[in-house]
């Protein structure tokens, strides 16, 4: 059984998305499931999250290995092959990373041109447009993984389309602001013609034996994050903006009709409303783990050490809330 595969998307940049990301595939591992991490976005952030300059170096510069998105994709491209197998970062045991690629933004004239193709019945097309897909399916047989979580580019471009019909779920990171709420006006019904358009491609599979995803790409919920907190509220200067998140995300992005009349905190959409962790945050970057594995040694003391307890609640009842509606079983 294929593990579920899980994208963040927003097509607003600036949210805290990779954060997000990594630090559900820590808590993830953490909890006991094998976890694979994909750095779709040609910006490779989730990557430098978690590797350091020298690492980086060894991958991008040093190493002709297919160890990165970009380069699985070669053969592919190049019209030498299909994918090739992927050699993963294992960052810890029940961890690893499908290094992303600053030379992955090659690929989207490839993926705009193969999408009519399609249409065409062309197998070079389906080819190109399941790479993701495929790619994915190869690194989580490989590492056995439990579930597969996608970081994705602020845009609507070719290669988060692709990307995204990799995808049997999808959560939305937002911020409490006017960008967010715009945003999911477009992220919504672009979400939903590419689901159609993808169903009306996959009846055209020329070759019997050749698999390709479903392109569910459900939206599961919605999470807020890096909201400015003042005695455990939000400042008032976010507040408008959060209570209109509810509606704006079930009319634009689940298509319904009627206004709900609920906040973020009864919303059975909204996951989590995260806070900004303030000084954790760079303390974690640096130290290159998660917020919840910071320690004395990297400059969590005093009163730092009850918020790092606090963050692993937050995250635990964030992976939790989010394996629910998956049927994604936690040891």
């Amino acid at each position: 059984m294929n593990p579920p595969i899980i994208a963040f998307f927003n097509n607003k940049g600036g949210v805290g998305k990779t954060s997000l990301v990594y630090h559900l595939a820590w808590i993830y591992r953490d909890l006991g499931l094998r976890v694979l991490a994909a750095d779709f976005d040609p910006q490779a952030n989730l990557t430098s999250a978690f590797l350091d300059e020298n690492r980086l170096e060894e991958i991008w510069i040093a190493s002709s290995q297919p160890n990165t998105v970009f380069r699985c994709f070669q053969p592919l491209i190049r019209g030498i092959g299909d994918i090739a197998d992927p050699v993963v970062e294992e960052k810890d045991e029940g961890l690893s990373l499908l290094n992303g690629d600053l030379q992955l933004s090659n690929f989207e004239d490839d993926l705009s041109t193969e999408w009519p193709g399609c249409l065409d019945r062309k197998e070079r097309s389906f080819r190109v447009i399941s790479a993701f897909w495929r790619l994915l399916q190869k690194a989580s047989f490989h590492q056995k993984s439990d579930v597969v979580l996608i970081d994705l580019g602020p845009n609507l471009g070719a290669i988060n389309r692709s990307a995204l019909i990799s995808a049997d779920y999808v959560v939305v990171p937002l911020s409490p602001d006017l960008f967010s709420l715009q945003g999911l006006k477009n992220l919504g019904p672009t979400l939903l013609r590419w689901r159609g358009e993808w169903e009306e491609r996959l009846k055209k599979n020329p070759v019997a034996n050749l698999q390709l995803p479903q392109g569910q790409m459900q939206p599961i919920g919605y999470i807020v994050l890096q909201h400015a907190v003042r005695l455990d509220r939000p400042v008032k200067a976010f507040q408008r903006w959060i209570e209109r998140i509810p509606d704006t995300y079930h009319q634009e992005v689940l298509k319904e009709a009627d206004s709900l009349n609920v906040d973020v905190k009864t919303d059975p959409s909204c996951l989590a409303l995260l806070k900004n962790y303030q000084s954790l945050m760079p303390m974690a970057q640096e130290a290159h783990k998660p917020i919840f594995h910071l320690k004395p040694a990297d400059g969590a003391i005093g009163s730092h050490v009850a918020a790092v307890q606090n963050v692993y609640w937050d995250f635990k009842q964030l992976a939790q809330k989010i394996a629910q509606p998956i049927s994604l079983q936690i040891p």
